[in-house]
């Protein structure tokens, strides 16, 4: 007889970010199909995608439109590379689109396959543009603690977090991390106006640690995403700002997650009045449909590296692929067309601000917030109000909840984290609070928590 889909995938796939026999022994969950915010798997199940796949789906599942510009570009030019000098039409007008909707002063864009490569390039960007300048000693670039970058050696090098550097050995040198904004879980000590001016300040400890002459570029997340939805104190970027300011400093804004509408406006540089000089981006870029990154360049380092730099030694083979290019800007398209990023910021995502709020009144919650389309709940012992002993594995636990409750969440740590596709509907808003609330009061049973505390 043959194996079943999850017997074959146990005895050769080996999934990311997953422990491989833990999953071999238990099974994955197999998804046959999608449509708007909903997957379908095998057993029949319909699930709410609160995650919008990994943080991509921002048109949601089935848009026939982009099947069809997949399809038509397939029919006329499967591939060819941009070496060579050579180019192609999609790739031509994708870039023209992303320099028309990017901030004013970025009138470049760098094509990569993923988030990742799109970092990879950033760290080649920034040590060129600065050996172009004369001062090749500009080596040191600044990250956050928690951050996440990807999971390419840059990716994991530039990112902050320890699970990932613990594995593989010393990355990158000449890479640093400083404390991240995260109020919840290392400022509550504090007014959170003071802890954003505190966490700016490390910024600025640490450039005078190593030195001015030798710190090359600071990288952030205007939200990080994946460390846990972390929104920083209001007070926090203004503070950063004015610290770069001081310092002849590169700002790589990562908009791989916070791009392309998921906080109510196109990038969370705008939200936040940053001026990046390198902004990666992929992701929502083409809904998560095909794979495609990039790097937006600002003007000082692009006028740089072409009229001074001659030949740059980087590249991928899918550098601006014509189908994945062809997809994303249809994608840009129709986002454009159905005002899908006033929606977030102008209903879609108060609305979710005011339902997910409510979700604080649970036992187990500690903090819930939410920006645009992108939230989070911090999960707590309630009999402490601080976090579960590590060892419980508490929002893993409500992870797989939420799952057999008919809602993806995603959980980091003891943290609980929604990223729906921006195509959400306040009547399914309505649905993923529910089943969230559902997810939790069945996690509050399993763990045995006190009658009083379980609604």
């Amino acid at each position: 007889m043959p194996l079943s889909l999850p017997a074959l995938d146990r005895a050769h796939h080996l999934h990311p970010f997953t422990d491989f026999k833990a999953l071999g022994e238990e099974g994955s969950r197999v998804i046959t199909h999608a449509e708007g915010v909903y997957i379908h798997d095998a057993e029949g199940h319909r699930i709410l995608d609160g995650m919008a796949g990994l943080w991509c789906v921002n048109l949601g599942y089935g848009r026939r439109e982009l099947v069809d510009a997949a399809t038509e570009q397939m029919g006329q030019l499967p591939y060819y590379t941009t070496f060579f000098k050579t180019t192609h039409p999609p790739v031509v007008g994708l870039a023209a689109k992303l320099c028309q909707l990017a901030p004013a002063h970025m009138n470049h864009v760098f094509f990569t396959g993923s988030g990742s490569e799109a970092n990879d390039t950033v760290l080649r960007m920034v040590r060129r543009y600065w050996a172009l300048k004369g001062k090749p000693w500009k080596q040191w670039i600044i990250g956050r603690e928690n951050g996440y970058h990807g999971s390419t050696v840059a990716g994991v090098s530039l990112g902050g977090i320890s699970l990932m550097h613990e594995q593989g050995g010393p990355g990158v040198p000449c890479i640093t991390h400083v404390r991240q904004p995260y109020w919840f879980s290392e400022g509550r000590d504090q007014w959170p106006e003071a802890f954003g001016y505190a966490c700016a300040a490390a910024i600025e400890e640490r450039i005078l640690a190593l030195g001015e002459e030798s710190v090359a570029a600071f990288i952030a997340e205007p939200v990080q995403g994946a460390g846990g939805a972390i929104i920083p104190p209001e007070s926090y970027w203004p503070a950063v700002k004015e610290v770069l300011a001081r310092y002849d400093i590169l700002l790589v804004v990562d908009e791989v997650i916070c791009g392309f509408g998921r906080l109510g406006e196109w990038f969370g540089s705008d939200l936040y009045d940053l001026v990046p000089d390198l902004m990666p981006i992929a992701k929502g870029l083409s809904s998560g449909y095909l794979p495609i990154g990039g790097v937006l360049v600002g003007d000082r380092v692009a006028d740089t590296l072409i009229e001074e730099g001659g030949e740059f030694f980087h590249g991928f083979t899918y550098s601006g692929h014509p189908v994945c290019a062809a997809v994303a800007l249809k994608n840009l398209e129709i986002m454009e067309e159905e005002c899908v990023v006033e929606r977030v910021r102008d209903d879609l995502g108060p609305y979710l601000a005011l339902r997910w709020a409510e979700l604080a009144d649970h036992p187990l919650v500690g903090e819930a917030r939410s920006l645009g389309l992108m939230g989070a709940l911090e999960l707590v012992d309630p009999a402490t109000g601080g976090r579960f002993d590590r060892a419980l594995a508490v929002g893993t636990l409500c992870r797989d909840i939420s799952f057999s409750c008919g809602l993806v969440m995603r959980s980091v740590g003891d943290t609980m984290i929604i990223s729906p596709p921006l195509v959400i509907t306040r009547e399914q808003i309505d649905e993923l609070v529910t089943l969230a609330r559902e997810a939790l009061d069945e996690t509050a049973r399993r763990l045995s928590l006190p009658f009083a505390c379980i609604p």
